[in-house]
């Protein structure tokens, strides 16, 4: 009997656009916000029809998606440092322009994952085979070290005011200024998380909790304003150390993400779906192998199955071209899919004996 090997790659160019499930306990807030984004054609909100027809390839989309993203994301920062810097000039508070300096500094942190989109558009080389989209976790490790900075910064600055304790003044513009950073800050955290969720970015939801602190520093700010007014100035310090508790715990959950993607690991949840896909169909008689990895926000997968080996080798590629279409409707994420056939006997393995000795068996 003749053994069948079939390896079968095939490149993903479907993509789920459209989300049309809305959940009825969300809160008020929450739909009034989406309706506004949506309503704006904010990146991850409403339907973005037009990547149907601008692009085949869904990685392109999601990349395209991605850089308008952050092209957003840099704007709306810009301008609220801008309103930042004009009530500075009005109040002349030294406290204030120290903020807006970190705000602006804060702000070109998503330069990095901008660079990171734009080189996962270059095609592949003989020397970077699999592209630059390792370039998008390069840059989240960036935004890791950033928002870890932004955690240590806040609480030596809550340390301080402990030690000595410094009287706010104009404390109606800090109160306008702080109100601006975190309103501004948390739409662009909104918008980043959700596409970043979209497209299965985990640099960009880390950009988006890294916005998300910046909003809760300037959130510290207003509720030491209050504590002032109502006279207890000892809140500002403890405030602050609070925020930055909870600065460091995104922290920790950003750089957990952040080192899954480097050392290639995947929810298990996706696996037990890939493995669900393929066990549904009755030709599969043995998964040898499934194995899965990030590139940038795209999934690609190996896998090694066993079928018949009464199989010809037209009956196995077609088995294999259902299987992997079977694969990129259960996994949205997934660009790319290489299929390997074996032939398969109950009792003993009755191929690869030549080249085993060089394999490593996981």
């Amino acid at each position: 009997m003749t053994e069948v090997h079939i390896h079968a790659e095939h490149d993903h160019d479907h993509h789920h656009d459209h989300d049309h499930h809305h959940h009825d306990h969300h809160d008020e807030a929450t739909r009034w916000w989406e309706r506004i984004a949506a309503a704006l054609h904010l990146p991850g909100y409403g339907h973005d029809h037009g990547y149907e027809h601008l692009a085949q390839d869904a990685a392109l989309r999601d990349n395209a998606l991605g850089i308008r993203t952050v092209k957003l994301a840099l704007l709306a920062l810009g301008l609220t440092t801008l309103i930042q810097v004009f009530i500075y000039v009005a109040s002349g508070s030294v406290a204030l322009l120290a903020d807006t300096v970190h705000n602006l500094g804060d702000a070109l942190n998503s330069v990095p994952l901008w660079i990171a989109f734009v080189l996962a558009r270059r095609s592949a080389t003989k020397r970077y085979t699999y592209g630059y989209r390792r370039a998008e976790d390069i840059a989240g490790l960036l935004i890791v070290l950033s928002i870890g900075f932004s955690a240590a910064y806040i609480l030596w600055e809550s340390f301080q005011k402990f030690i000595n304790p410094q009287p706010l003044q104009n404390m109606g513009w800090v109160a306008l200024a702080s109100l601006v950073g975190f309103v501004g800050n948390e739409a662009v955290a909104l918008m980043q998380i959700r596409v970043g969720r979209k497209i299965g970015s985990d640099a960009m939801v880390a950009d988006g909790l890294h916005a998300r602190t910046d909003g809760l520093t300037s959130l510290a700010v207003l509720l030491a304003v209050a504590g002032v007014w109502l006279g207890f100035p000892i809140l500002d310090p403890i405030i602050g150390l609070l925020i930055g508790v909870a600065i460091l715990f995104i922290t920790r959950d950003a750089a957990v993400s952040m080192w899954y993607r480097l050392m290639d690991a995947v929810d298990p949840k996706i696996v037990e779906a890939a493995e669900a896909a393929i066990r549904e169909h009755e030709a599969i008689k043995h998964i040898q192998r499934l194995q899965m990895r990030w590139l940038g926000h795209r999934l690609h997968a190996e896998v090694i199955v066993g079928l018949s080996p009464h199989l010809t080798v037209s009956e196995s590629e077609r088995i294999v071209d259902h299987i992997n279409h079977h694969l990129y409707h259960a996994l949205p994420n997934l660009e790319k899919v290489t299929t390997a056939v074996i032939p398969w006997h109950a009792d003993k393995p009755a191929f690869g004996q030549e080249s085993r000795h060089h394999i490593a068996i996981a």
